[in-house]
């Protein structure tokens, strides 16, 4: 039986019991606030209800019909149509099936300004109860707490008096607001947006409803995530309630300070995100055994657990458990989480990644390229590239891996084939050009950005990244249809301009393969540097653990995986937390604030291995 936890969570010490779920209840508390303000004697009161792009908007509106408020303010009207905000966003939308760039606007450049205007207006002398809901109602009514300050620069008193952009010049906006009694925001993890994307939902305001997953993730990705996150912190610290509406029609509702509170208290502390599974057509079924999933699937392909970006957090308030997205954390309290350092170089970025790629019982991953530094930021908008390695936490006797050039080959001819191939006119011969490396369990591959490379048939792989993770060129995919029925795109021209000629076999094996040394070495563990190479920035390093190692955090960010052993115990050597345990092939996060501590193994007489990742400073 498996012991690896699904659906790990994090119990909220300091607010017990502060969980409502389902609509009834969360209507409920909404009208109790409204009936507390009523008796006071005043009578206008304004709800403000802003939603990340991917709520159910039909589903919370039928339930808002339970307040009967006289005055509802749909978002969704102040937008600009379908057609006009592609071309204001052709740029940044492109016409690549899989790859945009990066959007820095802000939510405000995708609404028409004359109709937000008019809501703010008419927001203003709403009488009675009034709810502004949907994606950016905090724009059309701003909380007000002490000053806020809106994207566009401009700066609200809390008493909605004279307003100025951050130069001195009046706010374009109008010069008073009027502020919400009471702000709530609907909340939701990227995994989920993408389940419902594939179930037909289209892109924010649109109506692709059966356009390819790979354009409705491309725009989510590009545009309209980056978007929602910069909002949602912005007004982050403001919000009364946080609701979670994962699960379609369980909607939960936790106090704003309560979710504050708990992500601060994991700054502190060991956790771990929710992992994913996904099939894919090379999958394998080593995952299926050791992570305890459906057996009755064809194959799982890949999984991501630690990946804040895409997974979520589960937070245990004693009543229930609420779903948020990791990047709210990475996004509210980067430095406690990240460490001065790494703030100061990623920003407000989790800039590691670690995933699964099972091919035991599957097929070879494509041969592929990720851009260089260079490219990337040039051609996508990316600040970093997608630096990254394989580590083999098991294989089968025929294990592969493909890594570099071979040292004959020649990149034009290459090139020519690869393009004759991928017309369907022939197969493309790998091994007359790749490297084809035998694989075992422990091996550790390294692959700096640039280096031709693929997984063979019979490799599990923990990846070990920087956390751009789409940005993956593909120069061949044996002839493969995807699940969909539809050729998995193939990026020739990207991969011919950043394709590494130069690393070819005598470089890579001195460099990429199996490079390790002893760093430490005593009685209780053996500390090995097993990467990666000098050109990535993140270091990896490997505990062979029979009694405690003694660690710290050195005040960066560590992400780290249980590669053999049963399980293993994570202490805090000031007290600093409680004991955490995680179990076979379960990666976790120790955040830079959580400062010395030691790991052992769970079961006193056996060996345990840990990879642990963190950036080099």
């Amino acid at each position: 039986m498996s012991s690896y936890q699904k659906y790990p969570s994090t119990y909220v010490k300091t607010h017990d019991g502060e969980l409502l779920a389902g609509y009834d209840a969360i209507i409920s508390r909404i009208r109790q606030e409204y009936e507390a303000f009523e008796s006071s004697g005043k009578k206008d009161y304004l709800i403000a209800i802003d939603t990340y792009p991917g709520v159910c908007d039909d589903e919370v509106l039928e339930a808002l019909k339970g307040l009967s408020c006289s005055r509802l303010f749909n978002m969704r009207t102040v937008f600009r149509g379908e057609e006009e905000l592609a071309e204001h966003l052709k740029y940044h939308l492109t016409d690549d099936r899989v790859f945009g760039r990066m959007f820095f606007g802000e939510l405000e450049d995708l609404m028409d300004p004359g109709r937000l205007a008019k809501m703010r207006e008419d927001v203003k002398t709403a009488e009675g109860l009034s709810i502004v809901y949907g994606f950016g109602a905090f724009l059309a009514a701003p909380p007000a707490q002490g000053q806020a300050v809106l994207p566009t620069g401009a700066v609200v008193d809390k008493a909605g008096g004279e307003t100025e952009d951050s130069t001195g010049s009046p706010a374009s906006a109008g010069d008073d607001f009027r502020h919400p009694d009471l702000c709530l925001y609907l909340d939701m993890a990227r995994w989920e947006i993408q389940l419902r994307y594939r179930k037909g939902m289209p892109n924010y305001n649109c109506t692709n409803f059966d356009e390819d997953i790979l354009r409705k993730f491309k725009r989510g990705y590009f545009i309209e995530w980056r978007v929602a996150d910069k909002h949602k912190m912005h007004w982050f610290d403001q919000v009364d309630y946080f609701i979670d509406t994962n699960c379609a029609g369980q909607p939960k509702m936790v106090p704003g300070q309560a979710i504050r509170d708990a992500l601060r208290e994991l700054t502190g502390r060991p956790f771990r995100t929710v992992p994913y599974f996904d099939p894919g057509v090379w999958g394998g079924q080593w995952m299926k055994e050791v992570c305890g999933l459906d057996k009755s699937k064809p194959n799982y392909a890949w999984s991501f657990d630690g990946v804040p970006e895409e997974n979520s957090l589960l937070l245990d308030f004693g009543s229930g458990i609420f779903e948020l997205p990791a990047m709210d954390l990475v996004l509210a309290y980067p430095r406690q989480l990240l460490g001065e350092k790494v703030y100061s170089r990623f920003g407000a970025e989790f800039p590691i990644r670690f995933d699964f790629l099972d091919t035991i019982g599957g097929q070879n991953l494509s041969l592929q390229v990720h851009p260089v530094t260079d490219y990337i930021r040039r051609q996508f908008g990316m600040a970093y590239t997608q630096d990254e390695s394989y580590y083999i936490l098991d294989a089968a006797e025929e294990a592969s891996v493909y890594l570099g050039l071979r040292q004959d080959a020649d990149p034009g001819q290459m090139f020519a084939e690869l393009e004759r191939a991928n017309r369907g006119e022939c197969l493309f011969d790998a091994e007359k050009y790749v490297n084809r490396f035998p694989a075992r369990k422990h091996d550790h591959f390294l692959i700096p950005a640039g280096t031709c490379h693929g997984a063979g048939s019979g490799t599990m792989v923990l990846e070990i990244s920087a956390t751009p993770y789409i940005f993956t060129f593909k120069l061949w995919d044996w002839g493969r249809l995807g699940l969909d029925g539809k050729p998995r795109p193939v990026h020739l021209e990207h991969g011919r301009q950043v394709l590494q000629t130069d690393r070819k076999y005598e470089w890579v094996k001195k460099n990429l393969v199996n490079v390790v040394h002893i760093v430490n070495a005593n009685d209780d563990y053996t500390e090995e540097h097993t990467g990666l190479h000098e050109l990535e920035f993140i270091e990896t390093r490997r505990y062979m653990i029979r009694g405690k190692a003694d660690l710290d955090t050195e005040g960066s960010v560590n992400m780290l995986n249980l590669v053999e052993g049963s399980a293993a115990v994570i202490e805090s050597s000031t007290g600093g937390f409680e004991p955490y345990t995680v179990h076979y092939a379960e990666t976790f996060i120790l955040p830079a604030k959580a400062g010395p501590f030691t790991i052992r193994p769970a079961n006193k007489d056996e060996r345990i291995i840990v990879i642990r990742a963190y950036v080099r400073t």
